[in-house]
């Protein structure tokens, strides 16, 4: 028999057990990261994050090395409304296609502001390319652009200037391949291959003529003579020796490692090469310079922005914490040490002036107004059909096995459909 004193002590432990609170259940974000990241890099990032933040846990889930790749496994993910992903990083040119299909969460209400306040710290180019029908779809994560590589050491020791134009890049490409009379050594690579780097190849000389290829609603309005201007002169370039007679087979792989080895003078190519051009064993490191993509006759400079957006899944369970580590990801602390130990640069104009990324990374100083002068590909979300059009026939023209005529029309006749 259980007397009263036992059962009152029994009663009291009780209560004192129920009233005790539960120690908190730790909050776990997992984040898909694409395969250029630095994942040693990221995951320190993230360590930082979960000492700051008591209680959230995050989980590199690592994805494709290619944007096609990356897009192609979140495509089924999403598309299944799956719940196993909080955060993620998206190419460029996939928040308009994410958002529409409902995949993504818009960040403006977790993060309490209004769009044009939350992209107002960043590069234009970048800052736009986030929103999306007036909703904030994703912030940068780190920015990317065209750039215009070229050996310095050649260009000082025979002479020869930077090249403002097209024109002037085969002049002074045929004065030094002349001149070290290296048959292997080309003028320039450029990419041609039906992989959506391509599209970019298409882009850069109609836009250096002052063409839009969308109006303000985002309708198609190309100017046919512009874009067969600019396949014409890569075709050129071609005949002249300047650009390889495979072009249509190179891809962005393929103009890293022919720079790389010294096989060519300039190169069209992503701010993520450089990295490649300074490893201790690359035969052309040091001897590499960054200059803006050259313009047609008459025109000005114009690239292609490229980059890595955060984004935060519809289906996450955990929103508002998934939205706050992105608000994190996409600071000026962060993207400063994405820059200083990663090389990858911020979406901040500021920070291309800081000293220590500067002591850091030197070449970025020359970086900035290449990024000011990139343009977004159109913001839409059948940009995988947009892209489709626009490479297969790109590579067709520079294979010659269509005209520079039908191969433009065909374009126009497929963004008809796709633009509207």
């Amino acid at each position: 028999m259980i007397n009263r004193r036992t059962w009152c002590s029994a009663a009291a432990s009780a209560a004192g057990l129920a009233a005790w609170p539960a120690k908190a259940q730790a909050t776990t974000l997992r984040v898909y990261l694409g395969g250029a990241n630095r994942m040693d890099l990221m995951r320190k990032l993230f360590d930082s994050y979960e000492q700051k933040t008591p209680g959230v846990k995050v989980v590199i889930e690592p994805g494709g090395a290619t944007s096609e790749l990356q897009r192609r496994y979140l495509s089924t993910v999403l598309s299944a409304q799956d719940s196993s992903l909080d955060v993620m990083q998206i190419d460029i040119v996939n928040p308009a296609q994410f958002l529409k299909a409902r995949w993504i969460e818009p960040l403006e209400g977790p993060l309490g502001s209004d769009p044009a306040t939350l992209i107002q710290p960043f590069l234009p180019t970048y800052g736009r390319a986030n929103v999306v029908g007036g909703r904030l779809a994703t912030l940068p994560a780190y920015v990317d652009a065209q750039f215009l590589y070229y050996r310095k050491d050649l260009l000082q020791k025979h002479g020869v200037a930077e090249p403002r134009t097209w024109d002037d890049l085969a002049v002074a490409a045929r004065r030094v391949t002349d001149a070290e009379r290296q048959p292997q050594l080309k003028g320039l690579s450029i990419q041609g291959a039906a992989i959506d780097g391509t599209v970019c190849t298409f882009l850069t000389p109609y836009w250096s003529q002052g063409k839009e290829l969308v109006d303000a609603k985002g309708r198609l309005s190309l100017d046919r003579p512009a874009a067969e201007q600019g396949m014409a002169m890569w075709l050129k370039l071609m005949d002249q020796g300047v650009i390889r007679k495979n072009t249509a087979e190179v891809k962005t792989q393929d103009t890293t490692n022919d720079f790389r080895a010294g096989l060519a003078v300039f190169a069209v190519s992503w701010g993520l090469a450089w990295g490649r051009y300074q490893e201790p064993d690359s035969p052309v490191k040091d001897k590499v310079g960054i200059m803006p993509l050259p313009a047609m006759p008459g025109g000005k400079p114009a690239t292609c922005a490229g980059g890595w957006m955060w984004a935060t899944s519809a289906f996450s369970k955990n929103k508002k914490a998934a939205a706050e580590l992105v608000r994190w990801l996409a600071s000026p602390q962060v993207a400063k040490i994405l820059a200083v130990q990663g090389a990858l640069m911020p979406a901040y104009a500021e920070l291309f002036r800081d000293p220590e990324l500067l002591k850091a990374q030197p070449w970025m100083a020359a970086a900035l107004p290449v990024l000011e002068s990139a343009r977004s590909r159109p913001v839409t979300p059948r940009y995988g059909e947009f892209s489709d059009a626009v490479r297969t026939s790109t590579s067709a023209m520079l294979g010659r096995s269509q005209s520079v005529p039908v191969g433009v029309l065909n374009i126009e006749s497929r963004l008809r459909r796709v633009l509207r």
